[in-house]
């Protein structure tokens, strides 16, 4: 039997694209001097993925989720409970957990920015944030996390809650507050509840004196929490259940550490990563490279990529490509012998659309125990015809736990 090796999945967040004009009807991927993609495709194998099905525009917690090697049709727990999970609140069986914004409202609940102004600072986010951490309603306890800017993760927890109600959030200016309803009866003490929260938000932080002088400089007060994407954690067994593998993250944004510690990862902190174009690929290419030999799965998330389609910025994604070229050049040059790799993206966006469609996206699959096939250059259109055919985002894992040695032969 071969020795085991450490299986690595990169992702670089809306990676697959469309023709662009500007670049002369090719792709960012196409146009994009990618030496380390083009010699691992020419070394290993590539194909086309269809995160979640065809014809599916996959969310990029559902993708994450199938990547992982779960089916986010039964094992898909709402927005909330990953983006808890990655800012740092733990959620257990039977809690219900949401993003939140800031917002701003008037006296009559109708909301006036639904960021309030944006900035707001680490300092007045936990003001804010300790003026409803550890709120009881009824039998339930609020806990609450300031993250960046307007946002947060909250978690509901006590007995009898459900997910199922409706948003509160008008998602536009000028829009009341809405009023949470419950889709099913079950869920009537959740929607209670959450209507009082509602409240709740709005007297204490209009007395804050935070707010107060938001006001005096001219900024919108923070004096409202809107909450959405409600999901319900579920008791899912973890990867190292499933394998026994010791898994780890290394990614800047909350939803992809979320949903990796969901499934059991560990957070690997490195120093620089923002999840922005000026994230320290040298940094994460190094932790990587040190993590080897403590991990048998690595998940490597670069959102640069994404951030530059949903800007509509072709040069930013072109660059964000080149620099992932590098960073994984690195990893290659000094880990290369003792691991397998995938690359790949979560779903498409298209800088000529701005938003998620349902293109599959190119993938690699890479190591030197890999049997190559005759593609030579990564990009969506030379992918199509690549050995791996067209797969599925749950095919990933199985993939590269098999070539890695980290899955035993089925059968005698």
């Amino acid at each position: 039997m071969e020795s085991k090796r450490t299986a690595i999945l990169f992702i670089m967040d809306g990676l697959g694209d469309r023709p662009v004009p500007d670049l002369n009807g090719k792709t960012p991927l196409e146009f994009a001097n990618t030496p380390t993609f083009d010699m691992l495709v020419s070394q290993g194998q590539s194909g086309l993925m269809d995160v979640i099905g065809p014809g599916i525009t996959p969310g990029s917690d559902a993708a994450h989720l199938a990547l992982f090697g779960y089916d986010p049709y039964e094992n898909y727990p709402g927005r909330g409970p990953l983006e808890a999970q990655g800012a740092g609140l733990s959620t257990k069986p039977g809690d219900v957990a949401f993003r939140s914004n800031f917002a701003t409202v008037d006296e009559n609940f109708i909301v006036q920015d639904r960021r309030a102004g944006r900035e707001i600072s680490s300092e007045e986010g936990e003001i804010l944030q300790h003026a409803l951490d550890g709120l009881e309603i009824e039998d339930v306890l609020v806990r609450f996390i300031h993250t960046v800017e307007h946002r947060g993760a909250l978690v509901l927890e006590g007995p009898g809650l459900s997910p199922r109600i409706t948003d509160v959030d008008p998602h536009e200016t000028g829009k009341r507050v809405l009023e949470c309803k419950p889709v099913v009866p079950e869920a009537e003490k959740t929607a209670r509840i959450v209507n009082k929260l509602i409240q709740l938000s709005n007297e204490k932080w209009n007395a804050l004196d935070m707010n107060k002088k938001r006001i005096e400089r001219g900024l919108p007060p923070a004096n409202v929490i809107l909450l959405r994407g409600q999901g319900q954690h579920m008791d899912s067994p973890t990867l190292f259940e499933r394998y026994g593998i010791k898994c780890a993250v290394i990614a800047g944004g909350a939803l992809y550490i979320g949903t990796a510690k969901y499934v059991g990862m560990e957070h690997v902190l490195v120093e620089g990563q923002t999840g922005t174009i000026d994230t320290n690929f040298d940094n994460i290419a190094s932790k990587v490279i040190d993590s080897v030999e403590n991990y048998d799965y690595i998940f490597v998330h670069i959102k640069a990529t994404d951030n530059a389609s949903h800007d509509h910025d072709v040069n930013q994604k072109v660059l964000a490509i080149e620099r992932s070229d590098q960073m994984i050049g690195k990893i290659i040059e000094a880990v290369g012998d003792r691991i397998v790799i995938a690359i790949s993206g979560d779903h498409s966006t298209p800088v000529t659309i701005g938003e998620h469609t349902c293109d599959p996206v190119p993938i690699i699959l890479w190591g030197t125990n890999i049997r190559p096939d005759k593609t030579i250059t990564f990009c969506e259109l030379e992918s199509s015809i690549g050995g791996l055919g067209t797969i599925r985002g749950h095919d990933v894992l199985p993939l590269l736990l098999g070539y890695s040695g980290q899955i035993e032969k089925f059968g005698a």
